[in-house]
C-alpha cells in the first residue's frame, strides 16, 4: 500500500539522520485533505515495528477555542494560520527537545467536541521520535517561519490541487451537510488554505505524494 511504503521511506531517512540523538523532530506538513493524520498514525506503526518509540505531537492541539474565535468575529476562518497558537506550539516542541526524559503532556484536538483537550497524550522518554503534524509547519511567514529550526527532517505531503478540492467537499459531505453545502463550506476556509499551503510553503527535505 502507497501509505505503507511512504511511511517506511520517512522512517528510513529519519533513523538514519538521527544517529545516537536522544529526540529527533520530524515535521509533517501539507495542506488540509493531504493525509497528514493518516501518514501520521502509518509513521509511529512503522516505528513500533522496528521497535523504535514513536509519538504524534499535533498542531491541531493548538486551535484557539470557538469562543476566543468568536470574539474576534474568526470563527468561520477556523483551521486559517490566525486561528492557531502558533508560539505555544513553538515553545512546546523547544521543550520536549530539550527535556527528552521527562513526561510531557501534550494538547490534542477532538474533532467530536471541536475544542483542544488539555493533556490529551503523554509523550515519555521512551517516545525518541516525535512527529510534529500539521497543515502550516513549514508556512513562510513570519509567525511560523521560525519554527522550522526545531525539526530535523521536514516533510511535505503533496497531492494535486483538484484532488484535494474534491476531498475537502466530500469531508463535510461526510458530516452529514448537503452537496451544495459541503462545496460552500469548502470553498469558505479549506480551499482557500489548502492553496496558501502549496502556494508558500518552504521547501521541505522530503515531497510525499499521497495523490492517486
Amino acid at each position: 500500500m502507497k501509505r505503507q511504503a511512504n511511511a517506511a521511506r520517512i522512517a528510513d531517512q529519519a533513523i538514519e539522520r538521527a544517529g545516537a540523538s536522544q529526540r529527533f523532530i520530524i515535521a509533517l506538513a501539507g495542506p488540509p485533505g493531504v493525509g497528514k493524520s493518516a501518514l501520521s498514525q502509518a509513521l509511529v506503526t512503522e516505528f513500533n515495528i522496528r521497535r523504535q518509540g514513536a509519538a504524534i505531537v499535533p498542531m491541531d492541539g493548538f486551535h484557539l477555542d470557538n469562543a476566543v474565535l468568536e470574539a474576534r468575529g474568526a470563527l468561520s476562518r477556523k483551521g486559517a494560520p490566525f486561528t492557531f497558537d502558533a508560539d505555544g506550539y513553538a515553545a512546546l516542541l523547544a521543550r520536549l527537545r530539550t527535556e527528552p526524559d521527562r513526561d510531557i503532556a501534550v494538547p490534542v484536538f477532538d474533532r467530536s467536541l471541536d475544542l483542544s483537550r488539555a493533556g490529551g497524550r503523554i509523550i515519555t522518554p521512551e517516545h525518541r521520535f516525535l512527529i510534529a503534524e500539521g497543515n502550516y509547519l513549514l508556512l513562510d511567514d513570519p509567525v511560523w517561519a521560525p519554527m522550522a529550526d526545531l525539526f530535523d527532517l521536514s516533510v511535505m505531503l503533496t497531492a494535486g490541487l483538484d484532488e484535494l478540492r474534491q476531498r475537502l467537499t466530500d469531508r463535510w459531505l461526510e458530516y452529514g451537510l448537503d452537496p451544495e453545502q459541503a462545496l460552500a463550506r469548502a470553498l469558505l476556509n479549506d480551499i482557500p488554505n489548502a492553496e496558501l499551503v502549496v502556494g508558500s510553503s518552504a521547501k521541505a527535505e522530503m515531497e510525499v505524494s499521497t495523490g492517486t
